[in-house]
């Protein structure tokens, strides 16, 4: 399992290997604090949210021990998110899905549900994955019950996982998808790609 930036191209998103030429772009997208509430990267301006996710993205990326991308939404042809896989375990065959956020103007749109479908095609169908896994804050049940609705086997909780930039002792619930759930998990994720609107 080799694992290269590469672009993921769908109808509404793009995933581009993140670089220098999107930091503007997601500065203007990533400008609301609410998008950061729940996440690592946390600052009281989110602009230096937007940079202190970039910075860690990009440097896990030169590491080698995360693959991150620009979300490009395809109508503006601008960078309004990112994503990354981390929590890399080649010997395994596994994935995480994280690091991941939109600005405000594109939740609830079907640019998450198209990116989160082209990372885990690319990981069940190019990498020869067993499992992708995906995690979020306990306290962010929108980001659970997103997970959940792309057909995502919650797991459990891991207790106080992480410290947060306000200090808070984060719980951490645990999701995954495994290499014989995803024929059933991709038809139902394209049946609802397919829908008008």
């Amino acid at each position: 399992m080799a694992l290269t930036p590469i672009t993921l191209a769908g109808r509404h998103a793009r995933l581009e290997p993140l670089g220098e030429n999107h930091l503007t772009s997601l500065l203007r997208h990533g400008a609301e604090a609410e998008v950061w509430r729940w996440m690592p990267t946390l600052r009281a301006d989110p602009r230096e949210s937007v940079r202190a996710w970039f910075e860690r993205a990009m440097a896990g990326a030169a590491r080698g021990d995360v693959v991150a991308w620009a979300i490009v939404d395809v109508a503006r042809g601008e960078a309004v998110g990112g994503t990354t896989y981390l929590d890399l375990a080649l010997t395994d065959k596994r994935v995480e899905i994280g690091s991941t956020w939109h600005g405000r103007a594109f939740w609830r749109t079907g640019i998450n549900t198209e990116c989160k479908f082209l990372l885990l095609r690319h990981a069940f169908e190019t990498l020869g994955c067993n499992r992708v896994q995906l995690k979020t804050d306990a306290r962010n049940e929108r980001s659970q019950a997103a997970i959940a609705r792309l057909g995502a086997v919650r797991e459990g909780v891991l207790r106080s996982q992480m410290v947060m930039p306000d200090g808070w002792v984060r719980d951490t619930v645990m999701f995954s998808i495994i290499a014989a759930e995803w024929p059933a998990v991709k038809a139902r994720l394209e049946e609802w790609m397919a829908r008008p609107g």
